[in-house]
């Protein structure tokens, strides 16, 4: 008896224990439970009805130590490699293949569905939440299902919430499965990597694909995959998303307005002390508001300027009086060399030519009005990223570096706060590595997007031009007189962006008047073929590719085709004198579907004249091995000269 009682007593000694254990599984399985589940679950993705968007990304969380950067995974596939953008023709119809994340770039998966990278219109799956494994603020990525004509607008959610809840445009999210990489760390080493050139390798069929399909894409804005369903609705019903962003873009007249409010206001930095120098300045801006009035000056187109009187009288006191110092420290290649050929060539003929001018460079900083910080950009992004410096971030420091080496040896950054400097970029991250510690430079950009920090009145814009021989920049100039143009509209260039595509998809063999291509063959007979469209071609197509910039703008001049730019919050080059509703057709983005339309409303005198005026502005786009009046060389620095003056024209003597 003693014995059965004792082992009965230690069974229930065990089955406490046994309970107590259970209990605490159950407990910290729960705690698990609600900590770990809004993290990692992965949910389930039901069948979408037909028409409607499907977005399936997990559930994963990932670090956010450093400032969120766009996420982009394309095809459920990372693309860790840097692409080329220097290899790439211009002349056949190509771009460089410099990203942003302003693209989109969607491949065909294995199901048949379109894979896009998507992220503007997406802002709010993004939520911050709390990773309780880690103690950081994480990212968490959601999914959306959103019907074809709902209205993408996210509605505000609590940070720490699971992303489950979200709608957008009162469609209710729901969640799916796609792999999401750590933003600047590449998938397959885990080094890191360049998150604003990592893109789908693939272009965007045009013969896929229906314009319906095409979204914009903000500057800083994470990327997903994105599945679409297709559905062949009309392009007609939703051109209008082609717009990026929030903001509606800036016409043509509300640049113009902003011109002539920046030009009259006083809200660039005021310098610390007057100088010799500004009262020059001054003086000269003084006599270019008091210019006598000229109807034909020699040389010159009148209704080609929007005030031929005042840019003559301004570009004669340029010659007379500027004075350039250019600093001397900085290596090469970063500094005092670039490339003569290609697409970013504009600043390396800029650079050389300046440095070799006796005319307007003078040994004595004390007697400069301006000061030239002589980098490239292009050398800058081949030379140090990828090897020494592993992100734009990086690049801005480096350049930081160097304008806090110029303001401790000399007076004259600290001064004015940089505002007398001036820097000359056309790569297109000269923009986003110069807005923080150089913006208030005047600031010589090919990337001239007025919504991404191109200030009108102080910035001025760098013309792209292809140089195809550095002996010999003028090969082919010239075309055929309009009599002999048979051709309403033509464009050739490879799909970078999100506009292209739906050129092609709207007027690609629609119309035999209407050329629209892809990219071209670039053997000799390719290069020969476009040429021959370009100076055959009553109106050249300017779409943009990447960013808002393309060489196509100056290529048209250069055939004597009138330019038809298609490129939103592009501010043209020398804006602040050039008159380019003379001579080109600026088109919005959303009215791509009445191109033809609009080009041939224009009466035949109006093109007539307008073309006329590009042969007369011809000469302003020009490069020359030596520098000639009115040439590209002398019109860059007029207009940092220019703009210079009204920055300083409010100061009190």
């Amino acid at each position: 008896m003693g014995i059965a009682a004792q082992f009965r007593r230690l069974c229930l000694v065990e089955n406490r224990r046994l309970l107590m254990v259970i209990s605490v599984a159950i407990i910290i399985a729960a705690l698990l439970q609600c900590f770990a589940l809004p993290y990692w679950k992965r949910w389930s993705l039901s069948t979408a009805d037909e028409g409607s968007l499907v977005v399936l990304i997990s559930n994963a969380t990932f670090s956010n130590n450093l400032r969120p950067r766009p996420v982009n995974v394309s095809n459920s596939m990372v693309n860790d490699t840097y692409p080329s953008d220097l290899d790439e023709e211009v002349g056949d119809g190509n771009e460089t293949k410099e990203t942003s994340t302003d693209n989109l770039s969607p491949a065909k998966s294995e199901h048949g569905e379109l894979t896009l990278n998507i992220g503007a219109m997406l802002g709010k799956s993004l939520i911050m939440g709390y990773d309780a494994s880690t103690g950081d603020d994480s990212i968490q990525a959601t999914a959306l299902e959103i019907g074809h004509g709902n209205v993408l607008q996210a509605e505000k959610v609590d940070d720490k919430e699971a992303a489950a809840g979200l709608t957008f445009g009162g469609v209710q999210i729901r969640a799916g499965i796609v792999p999401v990489v750590l933003p600047g760390i590449s998938a397959k080493n885990g080094g890191k990597m360049d998150t604003e050139s990592s893109t789908s390798n693939a272009f965007f069929p045009a013969n896929e694909t229906s314009a319906d399909n095409v979204r914009g894409i903000a500057e800083i804005q994470p990327q997903i995959s994105v599945s679409i369903t297709q559905k062949k609705n009309s392009p007609q019903d939703s051109i209008s998303t082609l717009n990026r962003g929030d903001t509606q873009p800036m016409s043509i007249s509300q640049m113009n307005s902003l011109l002539l409010h920046n030009l009259v206001s006083s809200h660039y930095v005021r310098t610390k002390w007057y100088s010799v120098r500004d009262r020059e300045l001054l003086s000269a801006k003084l006599k270019i508001e008091n210019a006598p009035i000229l109807r034909s000056p020699p040389g010159l187109y009148a209704s080609a300027f929007r005030n031929v009187s005042i840019f003559k009288r301004s570009y004669e006191l340029m010659e007379r009086m500027l004075r350039i110092y250019i600093y001397k420290e900085g290596e090469k290649p970063v500094f005092h060399q670039s490339k003569m050929i290609g697409i970013y060539a504009s600043e390396g003929w800029f650079i050389k030519l300046l440095e070799g001018n006796k005319k307007f460079i003078v040994r004595d900083p004390r007697k400069a009005h301006l000061f030239y910080l002589p980098f490239s950009s292009l050398m800058l992004r081949t030379t140090l990223f990828g090897q020494n410096l592993q992100s734009q971030r990086d690049l801005e420091g480096y350049l930081k570096n160097y304008v806090d080496l110029v303001a401790r040896k000399y007076s004259f950054w600290n001064r004015t706060g940089g505002a007398d400097h001036f820097l000359v970029g056309c790569h297109d991250w000269a923009s986003r590595i110069t807005r923080q510690y150089m913006r208030n430079c005047i600031r010589v950009l090919c990337n001239a997007n007025v919504a991404k920090g191109f200030e009108i009145g102080k910035d001025t814009t760098l013309p792209v031009t292809y140089i195809r021989s550095a002996e010999n920049p003028l090969k082919d100039l010239g075309g055929r007189p309009p009599s002999e143009r048979h051709i309403l509209a033509f464009f050739a260039g490879g799909m970078h962006g999100y506009l292209r595509p739906v050129l092609l998809q709207f007027w690609q063999n629609k119309e035999s008047d209407m050329k629209i291509f892809g990219p071209m063959h670039r053997d000799i007979e390719g290069k020969s073929l476009y040429r021959e469209y370009m100076k055959g071609s009553k109106y050249c197509i300017c779409a943009r590719g990447y960013e808002v910039h393309t060489p196509r703008v100056v290529e048209a001049i250069f055939y004597e085709c009138v330019p038809v730019i298609i490129s939103d919050n592009y501010v043209p080059p020398f804006f602040e004198v050039l008159n380019w509703e003379a001579f080109s057709v600026f088109v919005q983005e959303k009215d791509m579907p009445n191109l033809r339309n609009i080009l041939l409303s224009i009466p035949e005198e109006r093109y007539l004249a307008m073309q006329l005026r590009v042969k007369m502005v011809q000469q302003h786009f020009l490069w020359h091995k030596n520098p000639v009046k009115y040439d590209l060389f002398h019109m860059i620095l007029h207009s940092v000269w220019y703009n210079r003056i009204f920055q300083i024209s409010s100061m009190k003597m």
